[in-house]
């Protein structure tokens, strides 16, 4: 049984921070909402409370048994943690004087165990309204702050411990010691969760869990379903049968040329072109909701008459990973936005067939690791990421065959020219976008009044924030006269310099 690290989420916006840390040092942890804590087997090394934004004197404040301290188990609590275990053990918590917030540095007291070769006095990252101001009898303080007296803490006698600071956000810069100290050194963790291990344990319980049976799996050209098909085919081969759907709004060639990819992967797999049937519901349709309802209708309709093909198959497979997982049964809070699970909605019920998810315990980058190790093609793997309703949300108003076409062509002469200029890999996502609006403009001797499509690059870690991309003048310029050149209807372009937030990084 795999050993993990066990995360009770309270709504901390950096609880899933706290797991892709653990997971950097090559161990396996879970996130589970604090109401429903699982049964805690021999596997489980160790157990981390999160943050949250409620307060502990609060009425209604996330207030579990922690009959966690009566197990020889390590304990780690992380700002409102560790304020609900002194408050449990018999201390005092109350209002800070002054709300902490931001950088402080660290005044260590005792460097062993949880602050072993941190320096005493490391910057850390504060976010808290409240403080522990009176220690119970088996709490030994080990740090503090210039506003803070119990900055840290431990249970007298135990691994249990609790620290008022976050070490999971890099402003924390030791942070990653002090949970490595926690994880490796005081939980003993073997640190053997690889990309290689996952891949062999992956496939053997696929094996395990589908025997002979026939799986049916959307493509999408993304990296999720990508890696999760590679997966899948190692464990059960041509068994697997793959079906990629053009909806009509994907980008130029994109369809032929993904396809060509995943046929050199040996998949088996199906391109089908609805684009017409795409196309003729959305003619006309401007209201971004409506688009996405449509586009995920008729694709649920073309899939369902696919499948229907594949016969006696008894699993559907989906590229759900981890955050989707965690945000569908999250606790209230700032972390979570609660979203229905996953995919393609509705298909597992409506084909009455059981949910094969070989991907829902990772992160984005770790999928990314997990495909190069299993050998998936760069050109998949360093593919930006692309939303469902394709082009479609990025044709601000009206969909026509005639708007389509013109976005496909400037969107290929821009993501060509990040490619021919070594600029992909530096930008996180781009695309273009149609806008609604046209301009006077003049070519030749002759006066134009055409449309305009506005260039959007970022750079990112993870989409949830997001930088405007600061590319070259000189290659934008390239770009713009490459763009009004080439493609009738377009005589403006213009780069949109707004950062997420406020803004985000789709217009719809």
């Amino acid at each position: 049984m795999e050993e993990l690290i066990l995360i009770l989420d309270f709504g901390s916006q950096y609880t899933q921070l706290i797991a892709r840390r653990i997971r950097e040092l090559s161990v396996y942890c879970e996130i589970h909402p604090y109401n429903n804590i699982p049964e805690i087997g021999p596997n489980v090394k160790g157990i981390i409370l999160s943050g949250s934004p409620c307060s502990v004197r609060d009425e209604d404040a996330p207030n579990p048994d922690l009959e966690l301290f009566d197990q020889d188990i390590p304990v780690l609590g992380i700002c409102y943690g560790a304020q609900l275990m002194a408050a449990q053990l018999g201390g005092e918590v109350e209002p800070s004087k002054h709300r902490e917030y931001g950088r402080a540095n660290l005044n260590v007291k005792d460097a062993g165990d949880i602050l072993s070769d941190v320096d005493l006095h490391t910057q850390v990252w504060m976010s808290h309204g409240d403080t522990i101001v009176k220690q119970s009898d088996s709490i030994e303080v080990i740090a503090s702050t210039e506003s803070v007296n119990i900055a840290a803490f431990r249970v007298t006698g135990k691994d249990v411990y609790g620290i008022q600071f976050h070490p999971e956000v890099t402003h924390s810069l030791e942070g990653k010691q002090v949970i490595e100290n926690f994880v490796v050194n005081i939980c003993g963790c073997d640190q053997s969760w690889t990309a290689a291990h996952f891949i062999d344990s992956t496939v053997d319980w696929i094996r395990e869990q589908v025997g002979d049976d026939k799986v049916i799996l959307g493509l999408s050209g993304g990296v999720d379903s990508s890696v999760a098909a590679s997966l899948i085919h190692k464990a059960i081969g041509k068994n697997l049968y793959c079906i990629f759907v053009n909806n009509g709004v994907l980008r130029k060639d994109e369809f032929d040329d993904v396809l060509r990819v995943y046929e050199q992967m040996g998949l088996n797999i199906k391109g089908v072109d609805a684009s017409d049937n795409f196309l003729n519901e959305l003619e006309g349709i401007s209201d971004p909701e409506t688009k996405r309802k449509i586009i995920g209708r008729v694709f649920v309709e073309v899939f369902d008459a696919e499948a229907k093909k594949v016969d006696g198959a008894k699993w559907l497979a989906q590229g759900t990973i981890y955050p989707d997982v965690i945000e569908s049964v999250s606790v209230k809070g700032p972390s979570a936005t609660i979203k229905s699970h996953h995919n393609v909605g509705g298909l597992p019920e409506k084909m009455h067939l059981k949910l094969l998810e070989p991907l829902n315990t990772l992160f984005k980058d770790e999928v990314r690791l997990i495909g190069a190790e299993a050998g998936v093609p760069g050109e998949i793997l360093r593919r930006h990421p692309f939303p469902g309703p394709g082009l479609a949300i990025r044709i601000i108003g009206e969909i026509t065959r005639e708007n389509v076409a013109i976005l496909q062509a400037a969107d290929d002469i821009f993501i060509q020219g990040l490619k021919d200029e070594n600029l992909y890999d530096y930008v996180w996502q781009a695309g273009a976008i149609f806008l609604p609006v046209q301009s006077v403009g003049v070519m030749g001797d002759e006066r134009t009044y055409e449309n305009v499509i506005c260039l959007r690059a970022v750079t990112s870690v993870d989409g949830m924030t997001a930088d405007w991309a600061e590319l070259p003048h000189k290659f934008l310029g390239k770009i713009s006269n490459s763009i009004i050149n080439n493609i009738k209807g377009i005589n403006r372009v213009v780069f949109d310099i707004s950062s997420k937030p406020p803004a985000t990084i789709e217009w719809e």
